[in-house]
């Protein structure tokens, strides 16, 4: 079985080639009953195609409209412009250009139409918005009423009926159907009013008890989804209302706010350029051009859906929604589907195999019994005379044939990871962790290696200046007194100077809260030298900070510095440069005195300056350099200077490791998962962390990137399995060591990235977890999971339930194969010896109902527990059906034929059970038994090894649920559906028969643990870790 799942129902948990997609598809073949419900989270691959072929034409008329139709109408000097005017709403609203007009000067490029309104400062006034303002918050319903809401079309949800109408295309089901009914209408000939109609409506009450719960169960699904898809949708933007920065939802955007872009931004909605830095956009998800376009004041133009490649800026809005290219883009596409699971495809190969089984076993059982039914009517009556009474018998036969069918074939099974994956992704959601993709949730339980940032995941980034190093003097600046003592050691010039270049080069801005209160926004690094700039400024000259910025260029992941150009008094200009330490040293050959005069830097002061940057990072500081360079002229085009700086100051920055992070980093050693540190800073800061956090160990290496870059294949061979930290990185460095570790050593991979650099790194690896704080939406877009609280320990919180969601799918296919395998065999073997199967079509119906719907409810629900994270992850290509879950099926299934068997031969003489209904006795007795192993099997699956089976049961409580519901109904049907069921009341002796045949299993099981079995497993430890013990040692 396994190796012709591998052959052919096995694809990549990401990406996965259309090849594989279309060969496990062709597998499946025609043997499914309710192709609508089984495959409804799969995606059709030609609706993929066609949507793509549609996205890709929508693209170039947009790019044909941007560029090539823009080139020819400024060429012929211009074309009919259409004639907007302005409706009775647009003026009493207070505005002054038309909707429509003001999203095709956008979208359409239209420099002469903007011109003719006054440019970007005419359009502000006639939107009633201004650059320093923005809009104010009373007015926003009056703006969305005019200039539209900032959504596009989608479908409207499912509802529940169309779910019970996808329950009813069940090909078996619908052929149960009308065989009910012919059996109602040969039954009320042959038997009359009103019990010839008892076993045909029995039927279709019980195939509408079976569609409405799997109904219910499906709409629920779908209603998860919807809530994570729209938390992924849901974007949140900085813009400026009422004079004050805010933080917004995207769909709460309107035309006329002022949006702040920056790097790794999409951008929200059309706009204008105001002002801005080498703002860089990428427009290839709307035009398909793959060049990025400088957006300038001379070209203003930002639409909705392209992204911040590098820069900052301020845009004012023009259009939102409909009225946007991007919006017109999205509302034509039909979503395709997102990529099927490879538990998902492993699963529907399994029912496939057993479907077939089931098929034969179904045919087999027809063929029997109406041969034997044949052979019986030939010898006593003959074949030539019929009656209405055999007619029903035959109906019967073919309806317990087809409903073998519907226990045989388990649609149930990759319908199951579907349900637990939903379930796991919703209580993720509300353990701070947004599930992008489904595989991701499922993969992240077999990862053996976690590649981590370290500000902000494995360290609160909250940030303070802790110690500086200035005019050769170190200090800490924490104390009370540290300023004055700094004061009067230091010239004001020189004080002057490090405000100057605080506050002149930063991203930190400080703004104007709701409460009125001033606050500064920007990144925890920067807010922290900002912070500390303010508490500064009473010691210098603000008559010496009066200059104007030129040239920013904002900080740069590859680059590790930021700089910008000022332009001072006296005509000449200032460049000030902050960055990684080691990189604004090298560029620096003189420094600043306590006089504030510029000295040379001597070969003797730049090891003092060296000393001092490894000890701070020795006390796990985070270590910068500001430097300045003064010039009399620039280039425009060229880059900032290299060399030439003086230094004037080193920051240390502390940031300290966020509580728990040391557990968690010790969990996942526990779990056979090695976390690596990968990260930007000092090799000393980043080994100081790594070993507060557990992460550095003695045998380990902490290597930094330019060295890793430059190793050849076979030093990296030998060198990646004991490098834990890596610093001083580039995202580069992330994805050759993500890609290596993949290809090299056949990993499963997690790595964390919030910038716009590590997509590529968070794209090949296995699961990408981008950060919700600190991530840019590029690398959201690129990545698998959002920790939206970019805590480390969120992140092991993935893997616990991932690897909840494997195993609980185990232990459901577990306990369906046990019940597939007695369903069959035992109406099967009766067919053959006594004529007729014990368990009827409606007593079977309920059995899948038990199994499927409601056994994946109970099963692949549960929570993950601390036993999980105590065990190796699973490795790649790894057998999902063990040798364990094999010993569980087979010896639960044995032992329930034998006891079922030995009902059904001896049962009568065992119990004593006469008289004229003994028959229909026994064969309740044997349903209700059969029903009750399953109900005490389900309790057995919990736990596939130990043999504590009740552990962590009260806690939960869809469990306890579900096997309450069961026996309860259990109870309705055989005391009080008799006629509908083929059933009789039983005795209190023969319900404690049954319930004790269903307990002996819990004692069989047992007795099945402890029977060892060698388990081929190849887990995926590498590390150094040896597979945990198992088994019955480990209750």
């Amino acid at each position: 079985m396994e190796k012709y799942l591998q052959e052919n129902f096995e694809v990549a948990s990401k990406n996965p080639s259309e090849e594989a997609q279309r060969r496990w598809r062709s597998a499946v073949g025609t043997l499914v009953k309710n192709r609508r419900r089984r495959f409804r989270h799969v995606p059709d691959l030609d609706e993929r195609q066609e949507n793509h072929a549609k996205r890709r034409s929508v693209q170039e008329k947009i790019r044909v409209a941007l560029y090539v139709q823009q080139a020819a109408i400024t060429f012929i000097g211009g074309a009919k412009k259409k004639e907007y005017q302005l409706t009775e709403d647009i003026i009493k609203a207070g505005f002054s250009i038309n909707p429509e007009e003001l999203a095709s000067i956008t979208s359409k490029h239209d420099l002469k139409a903007l011109k003719m309104h006054g440019g970007v400062d005419g359009i502000s006034k006639k939107v009633r918005s201004a650059f320093d303002r923005g809009v104010s918050a009373t007015d926003l319903d009056t703006r969305q009423s005019i200039y539209g809401v900032n959504r596009y079309a989608e479908k409207p949800s499912r509802s529940f009926w169309s779910f019970v109408w996808d329950a009813l295309q069940d090909t078996t089901l619908i052929i149960l159907m009308v065989c009910a009914l012919l059996s109602v209408v040969v039954g009320l000939a042959s038997e009359g009013w009103p019990k010839g109609m008892y076993d045909g409506v029995g039927i279709i009450l019980s195939i509408l008890l079976v569609v409405m719960v799997t109904a219910a169960s499906d709409y629920k699904q779908s209603l998860q989804f919807k809530e994570l898809d729209n938390e992924k949708k849901n974007i949140f933007i900085h813009v400026t209302r009422d004079g004050g920065r805010q933080k917004i939802s995207i769909y709460d955007l309107v035309v006329g706010d002022i949006v702040h872009l920056s790097i790794g931004d999409q951008v929200p909605a059309d706009g204008l350029f105001i002002h801005g830095y080498s703002l860089l956009i990428d427009e290839s998800s709307l035009s398909g051009e793959s060049e990025p376009v400088y957006t300038s004041t001379d070209k203003p133009f930002i639409l909705a859906g392209t992204k911040v490649q590098d820069g900052s800026a301020k845009m004012i809005v023009t259009a939102v929604g409909m009225r946007t290219e991007w919006g017109k883009l999205m509302s034509t596409l039909s979503e395709g589907g997102e990529d099927e699971t490879p538990l998902q495809v492993k699963l529907n190969g399994v029912a496939t195999i057993i479907g077939k089984i089931g098929l034969v076993f179904a045919t087999l059982t027809f063929v029997v019994l109406m041969a034997r039914f044949l052979i019986e009517k030939g010898t006593t009556v003959g074949l030539s005379k019929w009656y209405s009474a055999d007619a029903l018998t035959i109906v019967n036969y073919f309806a317990t044939a087809v409903t073998i069918i519907v226990v045989a074939v388990p649609e149930g099974l990759p319908l199951a990871v579907t349900l637990s994956l939903a379930f796991a992704m919703k209580k993720l959601m509300n353990d701070k962790a947004l599930v992008r993709h489904l595989a991701a949730c499922e993969t992240m339980g077999s990862a053996g290696t976690i590649c981590t940032d370290k500000t902000g995941t494995l360290t609160t980034n909250h940030m303070v200046v802790d110690k500086i190093w200035i005019a050769e003097l170190s200090k800490s600046v924490t104390g009370n007194n540290s300023i004055e003592d700094l004061n009067s050691s230091i010239s004001s010039s020189a004080w002057s100077l490090l405000l100057q270049g605080i506050f002149e080069n930063t991203s930190a801005e400080m703004v104007k809260g709701d409460d009125d209160k001033q606050t500064v926004l920007g990144t925890p690094t920067e807010i922290a030298i900002f912070e500390y700039g303010l508490s500064l400024q009473g010691y210098s000259d603000a008559e010496d900070m009066i200059c104007t910025k030129v040239k920013v260029e904002p900080f740069n992941s590859v680059k590790k510095k930021m700089a910008v150009l000022v332009s001072l008094p006296g005509g000449t200009y200032r460049w000030f440069c902050k960055g990684a330490s080691e990189i604004i040293v090298e560029m620096c050959d003189k420094v600043i005195d306590q006089d504030g005069d510029v000295i040379p830097l001597s070969d003797a002061r730049r090891k003092d300056i060296m000393d001092t940057i490894y000890s701070f990072a020795s006390d796990a500081l985070r270590t910068l350099c500001l430097a300045f360079k003064d010039v009399d002229d620039f280039d425009e085009n060229a880059d900032s200077p290299s060399s030439g700086f003086t230094l004037i100051i080193i920051f240390g920055i502390k940031d300290p490791v966020r509580p728990g992070v040391k557990e968690a980093v010790q969990s996942c050693i526990t779990a056979g998962i090695m976390v690596r540190m990968v990260t930007g800073d000092n090799i000393n800061t980043a080994k100081a962390i790594a070993k507060e956090c557990g992460i550095l160990t003695d045998d380990g290496i902490a290597i930094e990137g330019p060295d890793f870059r430059n190793k050849s294949p076979e030093e990296l061979r030998d060198l990646i399995p004991k490098i834990q930290v890596m610093a001083r990185s580039l995202p580069l460095d992330k994805h050759m060591l993500v890609t290596n570790l993949r290809g090299m050593f056949q990993e499963v991979v997690a790595v964390t990235g919030d910038g716009t650099n590590d997509a590529p790194a968070l794209h090949e690896a296995d699961i990408g977890l981008a950060m919700g704080i600190a991530g840019t939406e590029v690398a959201k877009e690129s990545a698998d999971v959002i920790v939206l609280d970019d805590n480390f320990t969120t992140i092991i919180n993935v893997a616990r339930w991932g690897r909840a969601v494997y195993i609980n799918i185990q232990k459901f296919v577990q306990f369906q194969l046990t019940v597939n395998i007695v369903a069959l065999v035992i109406n099967f073997v009766s067919a053959c010896i006594t004529g007729s199967a014990p368990l009827t079509a409606v007593q079977l119906l309920w059995v899948n109902m038990i199994m499927d719907t409601l056994g994946a409810l109970a099963l692949a629900t549960e929570p993950p527990n601390d036993e999980m994270m105590k065990r190796p992850p699973v490795g790649r290509g790894e057998s999902f059906i063990t040798k364990v879950m094999w010993r569980n099926i087979i010896g639960q299934s044995i032992y329930q034929l034998v006891v079922l068997g030995v009902l059904m031969f001896g049962g009568e003489k065992l119990l004593n059970i006469n008289g004229p209904d003994s028959k229909t006795i026994i064969n309740t007795l044997i349903f209700n038994s059969f029903v009750f192993c399953q109900v005490f099997n389900e309790v057995n699956s919990r736990e596939m090894e130990k043999l504590n089976i009740f552990r962590d049961i009260i806690g939960n409580w869809v469990f306890i649920g579900v096997i309450t519901a069961t026996v309860v109904f259990q109870v309705v049907i055989i005391e009080f559906l008799g006629t509908f069921a083929s059933t009789v009341p039983l005795s209190w002796q023969h319900w404690l028969v049954s319930v004790g045949i269903g307990s002996i299993s819990l004692i069989i099981a047992v007795i099945l643990k402890c029977i060892p079995v060698k388990s081929g497993a190849a887990y995926a430890s590498p590390n150094g870790y040896k597979k945990l013990a198992s088994g019955p040692d480990d209750v």
